[in-house]
C-alpha cells in the first residue's frame, strides 16, 4: 500500500457498510484484524480506504454501495486533499468529455501508466478546448498517481452520468460538505444577477468563486467567458466547470484581481460580481493612483466600491454591471463623493435592497447595485431604488424567489425601456438623482420609498382576526381527550436499519441536487411544520422528489420529530440533512411509523454528540414489532396528535401577524386606538 493512499473516517466506513458509528466502534474493539489508523487524530482516526474495503469485504459487511457515493469516499478522503481530488477529476473528466478514445487508451493498463500518460492527453485536450491554461496546467504524473484510483472511478461515474453531471454532483457534494469554507452566491439570486445584466457575449467575473455567475449567464453565440480569483483552487474550478458546462470560450486566471488584474485591456459587455466584503487589505496604499477610480480614490475602509469602480472599468460604453453588496456600502460617510458622483453620471442605474437570507451572510437584506458605464451623462439623471424585503421567506428556507425575480426584473426592464417607472409603494421607485446628493447620499431603498398603500390595513387585520379565532376554534376541538392510564409495554422491538435490510421501507439521503425549478424542503420546513422553501445546491445530480407517505426525519439539531408527506409537498425535492423513510404499505403504516419514531427516549439512544452538535443515526431508531391493524391504530392516533400540532402551529404564525399588524397599524395612522 502507498503511504500517501486515499483515507476514509469511521462516519465513512459506517456509509460504506450501511451501518452506524457506533458499529464501526465495535468492530474496532472486537476484531484484532480490523485496519489500523494511518493518520487523523486519537480521537478522529482515519484508515486506509483500499485495506477498509478488503476487511468488510471479507467479513461480508460491505453493502452495495451506488458508484457515487463510492467515489465520493475517494475524494473526500484523498491524500492531497479534496480540492486537489476534484482538479484532477475535473482534468479527467475533459479528456471523457472532449476525447473519450484518448481516455480509453490511456486508461487501460496499470495505474503507473495512467499516470504517466495522462498529462500528455491533458495537454493534447486543453488547446483544442476552451482557453483555461493560466488557471489550470496539466498535473504531473507523481501528483496523479495517487489519484489513480479515484480517477477510474471517476470515468466509471461519467459513463453513468455523463461528464457534466459527475463533476457537477461532486462540486456540489463538496460545497455542502465544507460551507464554511466558501461564500457561495446562490442560484437564484446568479440567476437574478444574471437576468438584470441581460444577453452578454463577453461576460467578466472577477471574483469568480466558485463559478456560480458565469455559469448563470445566458449562452449566445461566440460567447466569451471571463473568470479570476486569488484562490488557485477556486480559479482552477471555475474553468473546470465552465469547461464542461458550457461552449463558450473560458479566459481563466489566478491573482489578485485589484492588485493584478488579468484581463485590463477587456472591454465586457456585462461584469457580475460578488466581491470579497469588509476587505480592510485590497491595495489602498499601492494603488492610490491607478487609473481605475475615474469616481474618486476608495478609503481604506470601501473596499466595495474599489470593486465596482473596477467593474465600470472593465465595461465597454453601454455595458451593464450588477455587483452584490453589503448595505452598509449605501450609506457609509466615508463612501458618499463615490457615490454622488456615480449618481451625477449616470454609472449607479439601479439599488435593490433584497430580502433577509437571499445570501451569506444570511441575516443582513443585502443589495444589488445595477450599473452601466455612461455613453454620455444624462441631463437629468435618475436611479431606480427597489425594496424586496417583503418577500423574505419563513425560516432559513430563503426569500419567495418568483416573486423577487418577477418584482425586481420587471421594475428594471420598465425603468430601462421608458427611463421613468410609475411609483409603486413600499416597493419600487424612479428618483431623480438631485433628490439624494445631499450631506450623506444614502442610497438605501427603504428610505426614499412610500410606505405601502394602508387603505385596507384595518380590514385585512380584521380578516387575520378571523382567521386567528377559527384556528383557535379548531385546535380547541382537536385537543387530545384526557390521557388513560396504561402499562409499560413490552413489545418485540426492531430498527429502521433492520427493515431497510428486510425490504419494509427503503431509505434516501437528500440535498444531491436537482432541477432548479423543483421546490425543496428543508430541515428548518420539516421542523417548523411550513411548506417547502428551499433551493437545491447548485448540481445536475439527481433529486430524490418525495411521495404522499414518505417519512421524512431531520438528522441534526436534536429534536424528536417526523413529518409525514402528504399531497400539498409532494413532489418536493429532499434537502440536505433529510433523511426519507418509504415504508410498504402493505407491512408499515406511515403514521405509525413517524410516531414512534418521535418518542424522545428512542431519539436519546439513536444520538451521537459532538461538540456543539447531535447527530441522529436514523438506522438505529425503533419501533415495535406490531400487526398491522393495530399499527393503524397507532397511527390514527399520531395522526390526530399531528393535525393537532399543526393547529397550534398555525395559530401561533397568525397571532405573531396579527400582533405586528396592530403595532404597525396603530404607529403608522391606519388603525385608529379606539
Amino acid at each position: 500500500m502507498q503511504d500517501n493512499a486515499t483515507e476514509v473516517t469511521a462516519a465513512g466506513i459506517a456509509r460504506l457498510a450501511g451501518v452506524g458509528r457506533a458499529a464501526v466502534s465495535n468492530w474496532r474493539r472486537r476484531h484484532a484484524d480490523f485496519p489500523k489508523p494511518v493518520g487523523g487524530s486519537e480521537t478522529s482516526p482515519s484508515f486506509a480506504l483500499a485495506e477498509v474495503e478488503d476487511w468488510l469485504r471479507r467479513q461480508g459487511k460491505l453493502a452495495e454501495v451506488p458508484l457515487r457515493e463510492r467515489v465520493w469516499q475517494q475524494l473526500a478522503g484523498h491524500p492531497e486533499g479534496p480540492v486537489t481530488g476534484l482538479v484532477h477529476a475535473g482534468c479527467v473528466l475533459l479528456i471523457v468529455h472532449a476525447r473519450p478514445t484518448v481516455w480509453l487508451e490511456v486508461s487501460a493498463g496499470s495505474d503507473e501508466r495512467l499516470a504517466a500518460l495522462l498529462p500528455e492527453a491533458l495537454e493534447q485536450v486543453l488547446p483544442a478546448g476552451p482557453a483555461v491554461r493560466p488557471a489550470l496546467r496539466p498535473p504531473t504524473a507523481p501528483r496523479l498517481l495517487p489519484s489513480v484510483p479515484l480517477l477510474r472511478g471517476v470515468a466509471d461515474l461519467a459513463a453513468e452520468l455523463g461528464a457534466r453531471r459527475a463533476f457537477e454532483f461532486l462540486v456540489g457534494r463538496h460545497l455542502d460538505a465544507n460551507p464554511r469554507q466558501y461564500t457561495l452566491t446562490p442560484a437564484e439570486l446568479a440567476r437574478l444577477m444574471a437576468d438584470l445584466a441581460g444577453p452578454a457575449r463577453t461576460v467578466l467575473d472577477p471574483a469568480c468563486g466558485t463559478g456560480a455567475l458565469l455559469r448563470a449567464v445566458d449562452p449566445c453565440p461566440d460567447q466569451e467567458l471571463y473568470a479570476q480569483d486569488s484562490a488557485p483552487d477556486l480559479a482552477a474550478l471555475t474553468a473546470l466547470r465552465l469547461a464542461l458546462g458550457t461552449r463558450a470560450t473560458v479566459h481563466a486566471a489566478v491573482g489578485d484581481t485589484l492588485r493584478a488584474d488579468a484581463h485590463p485591456d477587456l472591454r465586457a459587455d456585462a461584469v457580475l460580481c460578488h466581491p470579497p466584503f469588509n476587505e480592510r487589505n485590497w491595495g489602498h496604499d499601492e494603488l492610490a493612483y491607478d487609473a481605475r477610480w475615474e469616481y474618486g480614490f476608495p478609503a481604506r475602509t470601501e473596499s466595495e466600491l474599489a470593486w465596482v469602480q473596477h467593474a465600470l472599468a472593465r465595461l465597454r460604453a453601454g455595458g451593464t454591471a450588477v455587483l452584490l453588496m453589503p448595505p452598509a456600502s449605501a450609506s457609509r460617510r466615508s463612501g458618499r463623493r463615490i457615490r454622488a458622483d456615480l449618481l451625477r453620471r449616470g454609472a449607479l442605474r439601479a439599488v435593490v435592497a433584497l430580502p433577509t437570507g437571499a445570501a451569506p451572510p444570511y441575516n443582513l437584506p443585502l443589495h444589488l447595485w445595477v450599473l452601466r458605464r455612461p455613453e454620455q451623462v444624462p441631463a437629468q439623471p435618475r436611479v431606480l431604488l427597489v425594496d424586496a424585503g417583503r418577500f423574505t421567506g419563513e425560516g432559513r428556507g430563503g426569500p419567495d424567489w418568483d416573486a423577487v425575480r418577477d418584482a425586481v426584473l420587471d421594475a428594471w426592464r420598465t425603468t430601462d425601456r421608458t427611463g421613468d417607472l410609475e411609483e409603486r409603494p413600499g416597493l419600487a421607485r424612479s428618483v431623480p438623482v438631485i433628490d439624494l446628493l445631499d450631506d450623506d447620499v444614502d442610497l438605501a431603498p427603504a428610505r426614499h420609498l412610500p410606505p405601502p398603500a394602508v387603505a385596507d390595513g384595518a380590514a385585512a387585520l380584521t380578516a387575520v382576526r378571523e382567521r386567528l379565532g377559527e384556528t383557535l376554534r379548531l385546535a380547541a376541538d382537536l385537543t387530545p381527550p384526557p390521557a388513560d392510564t396504561g402499562r409499560p409495554a413490552h413489545w418485540p422491538l426492531t430498527t429502521v436499519g433492520e427493515l431497510a435490510r428486510g425490504g419494509a421501507l427503503t431509505m434516501s439521503t437528500g440535498g444531491s441536487g436537482g432541477p432548479a425549478r423543483v421546490p425543496v424542503l428543508t430541515d428548518h420546513d420539516v421542523l417548523a411544520g411550513t411548506a417547502p422553501s428551499g433551493t437545491l445546491p447548485e448540481s445536475d445530480g439527481e433529486a430524490v422528489l418525495t411521495r404522499p407517505g414518505d417519512v421524512v426525519v431531520p438528522v441534526l439539531g436534536g429534536g424528536a420529530v417526523a413529518r409525514v408527506i402528504d399531497e400539498s409537498t409532494a413532489g418536493a425535492a429532499l434537502g440536505r440533512n433529510l433523511v426519507l423513510l418509504r415504508p410498504e404499505p402493505a407491512e408499515l403504516d406511515p403514521w405509525f411509523l413517524a410516531g414512534f419514531l418521535r418518542g424522545t427516549a428512542n431519539h436519546r439512544q439513536a444520538s451521537s454528540y459532538a461538540s456543539t452538535a447531535t447527530r441522529l443515526d436514523v438506522r438505529r431508531l425503533q419501533l415495535p414489532r406490531l400487526p398491522p391493524a393495530e399499527q393503524r391504530r397507532y397511527g390514527a392516533r399520531f395522526r390526530a396528535l399531528d393535525e393537532f400540532e399543526r393547529a397550534l402551529r398555525r395559530a401561533g404564525r397568525l397571532g405573531d401577524q396579527l400582533v405586528r399588524g396592530m403595532y404597525d397599524g396603530l404607529t403608522d395612522g391606519s388603525v385608529a386606538p379606539d
